[in-house]
């Protein structure tokens, strides 16, 4: 069942809109600084649990310093000098080529969350009130609906965005040339491709398009800070996976603050903010969600990459590789 949630705020609307700049401090003044590079999304949910964990004994004294942008720009920043002892980024791609580079350790995947230390669904956003009727894939492709949804080029999100697209074709039991001729009528109606999720969030609060594709926790963490909008979980969407891993020559405060990420106490600060946990983390009530007292509900048919797209290594070649990308392509011949 598509699930649209209605306007329910509680927290100041001076909050997530306003945090776009690129870096934030921790506080104090310490010799143990551990350098957080993240995606966009995360910044304001990262706060939260930075003060948790220096509130713990691992975390005394240590000042975690973040650095937050589009997930693929911010991974190109890492191989030309960023500082990093750890990078929480959109999708794999993204550290695996830190891996490449030799930044980032080729195990970086082997323990117990697979390297994986948020996760969400894709969603849409739309206007308060719904006032297209917007709930399916199918009303993305009519026309006069304009779509507001990230840069494949720079942003992670863009493209967890547009593998739920054209995968609700294939997981539909349509074959590939459906689900292409689906996401050239979908770009036809791309009216906005801003370079983060952040930047896209921005551009449809601001009035640009009748919908916008996003993170669940994105659209819920805005909510929470006073965006008037309603937001919709289709029936079939994508399971996103956000990686992190340390850099080689990370700190023992680093390892310990990715340990504390990854807790039972870290995953529930995240769900808070509008991620879905990684363990269970008990009751929970998350303001902006649809039922605050169940917040995340299984969407009827929930795809991952792994399953449905042969895992990161193959789809992004497949997809967005640069010169022969099928959505890549596809976006180029629309005049996107």
């Amino acid at each position: 069942m598509n699930k649209t949630i209605k306007v329910a705020v509680a927290l100041s609307a001076a909050g997530v809109l306003a945090l776009t700049g690129c870096s934030s401090d921790s506080s104090g003044d310490s010799g143990d600084t551990v350098n957080v590079v993240g995606y966009s999304v995360l910044q304001q949910a990262n706060e939260g649990v930075i003060d948790a964990f220096n509130d713990t004994d691992a975390g005394k004294d240590v000042d975690i310093k973040g650095s937050y942008g589009a997930s693929g720009d911010q991974s190109r920043a890492v191989v030309a000098g960023q500082k990093a002892d750890e990078v929480h980024l959109s999708l794999e791609p993204d550290v695996t080529r830190l891996v490449d580079e030799g930044i980032v350790a080729k195990d970086w995947k082997d323990n117990e969350t697979k390297g994986i230390c948020t996760t969400s669904v894709v969603v849409m956003v739309v206007k308060s009130g719904n006032p297209k009727g917007i709930d399916s894939w199918d009303d993305l492709a009519k026309p006069g609906v304009g779509i507001v949804t990230p840069n494949p080029a720079s942003s992670g999100s863009a493209k967890w965005n547009l593998l739920a697209a054209y995968g609700s074709v294939i997981g539909d039991g349509g074959t590939e040339a459906e689900a292409e001729t689906y996401m050239k009528s979908f770009f036809d109606n791309v009216v906005a491709l801003p370079d983060s999720g952040r930047d896209a969030t921005t551009a449809f609060t601001s009035g640009t398009g009748d919908v916008l594709l996003s993170y669940e926790n994105e659209a819920i963490l805005a909510r929470q800070s006073g965006t008037d909008f309603d937001y919709v979980i289709p029936d079939s969407t994508l399971l996103i996976e956000n990686p992190c891993a340390l850099t080689t020559d990370a700190s023992d405060s680093a390892k310990a603050f990715l340990d504390f990420q990854k807790s039972a106490d870290g995953q529930k600060l995240y769900a808070e903010t509008g991620y879905r946990p990684l363990t269970d983390v008990g009751d929970l009530e998350v303001k902006g969600a649809n039922d605050e007292s169940d917040p995340y509900p299984d969407p009827a048919k929930l795809l991952t990459i792994d399953n449905d797209f042969g895992g990161w290594a193959e789809a992004n070649t497949k997809f967005f590789d640069e010169n022969d990308g099928i959505l890549t392509k596809i976006q180029a011949e629309s005049g996107q």
